[in-house]
């Protein structure tokens, strides 16, 4: 096997195992979902929490996905064009992930640092 032919192995098989994350996690989050509902939890809430472990799903999705295309690029087809489409890609990838981060957990990713300490037992929720 040459080294063109594992490359392209491992990134399929980090491909696969993004769509298997994202297949597995919004199955195991919509279960989850329905066990709550069942057990008497408000739809609010419910949806809250659904919402945020399909954001969690996604952002991991993402980010093998960002992983394979990377080792594509580089392992396989370095050139400026392949480069400023991962560029590309690695941008929107990055700005959708951001936005699920804003969506599931109301704040920016590089606020969440400050946001853990201000809620740190003895802070109170005020200083978030």
């Amino acid at each position: 096997m040459s080294f063109v032919e594992i490359v392209q192995l491992v990134v399929r098989m980090l491909e696969g195992l993004a769509v298997a994350i994202l297949f597995i996690g919004v199955l195991w989050g919509l279960g989850r979902a329905l066990v709550e509902r069942v057990q008497g939890s408000s739809a609010e809430e419910v949806i809250a929490d659904t919402r945020l472990a399909l954001g969690r799903v996604l952002l991991l999705g993402l980010e093998v996905l960002i992983a394979a295309d990377i080792i594509a690029t580089v392992a396989l087809d370095l050139n400026l064009e392949s480069v400023l489409a991962l560029g590309l890609v690695v941008l929107i990838r990055t700005f959708l992930s951001w936005a699920i981060e804003v969506e599931s957990y109301g704040h920016w990713p590089w606020q969440a640092a400050a946001r853990r300490a201000a809620l740190a037992p003895g802070a109170s929720a005020d200083d978030a």
